[in-house]
């Protein structure tokens, strides 16, 4: 497994390198702390599987960043760890194609158990930004999208959608129309009783929803 860290705190690189191997042993972790070491790891190493990227960065904007590397890696998936975690900034990071948001303030446990939910095709977002509670959100054993009320189709366009993804790239991966696209997000945003992608990815967090992580996605 590899796992690229975005952050230009050297104890926070060193945090993350200790709890990281508890997730495993054999993990692979490049660090960069900028914008451009970002995109020349990235650049250079096939095969990362999962971005941990702190939204604080110097000389950029945090959320231009996080755009960037879902338009020019949309097949993996990002996962913000932050010191800034009020919901704007978290739906923020939704909206942009995160699939998941941690606290700084989360503990060793908190993380690893946001780690592999969105390793396996899950969400994770702050409690706060879920309908009720406060503290640490902690995962629940998952529902399946198939137990969604989905049809195999839709819930293809579910994991594509949660990844990130336009419209048109959702098209392309699965060879089918924008307008049959649009039908299906629509049925999604009915099932779920949303309104919109942020909210679809808040709400299958809330469900501890896993998605397939493979089923759908083009590396």
């Amino acid at each position: 497994m590899k796992i690229l860290v975005i952050d230009d705190h050297p104890l926070i690189q060193e945090a993350l390198k200790h709890v990281l191997t508890e997730l495993d042993a054999s993990l692979e972790l490049i660090q960069a702390h900028d914008a451009s070491s970002a995109h020349a790891a990235l650049s250079r190493t096939s095969n990362v599987d999962l971005l941990v990227l702190d939204l604080a960065l110097p000389g950029c904007d945090g959320f231009d960043l996080l755009a960037d590397l879902r338009r020019d890696w949309p097949d993996i998936p990002v996962l913000v760890l932050s010191a800034t975690y009020d919901r704007a900034t978290v739906e923020m990071a939704l909206d942009l194609g995160a699939m998941g948001f941690i606290p700084k303030t989360a503990n060793a446990h908190v993380l690893i158990d946001a780690l592999r939910l969105v390793l396996s095709g899950g969400v994770f977002v702050p409690i706060e930004c879920s309908a009720t509670g406060s503290g640490p959100f902690r995962p629940r054993t998952g529902t399946r999208s198939q137990e969604l009320g989905l049809t195999p189709r839709q819930a293809d366009v579910l994991k594509l959608l949660v990844q990130g993804k336009p419209n048109k790239l959702i098209c392309r991966d699965l060879s089918l129309s924008e307008g049959t696209i649009k039908v299906h997000v629509s049925a999604i945003l009915r099932a779920l009783n949303v309104h919109n992608r942020t909210q679809v990815v808040i709400e299958l967090a809330r469900r501890g929803v896993r998605l397939d992580a493979t089923a759908a996605r083009v590396r």
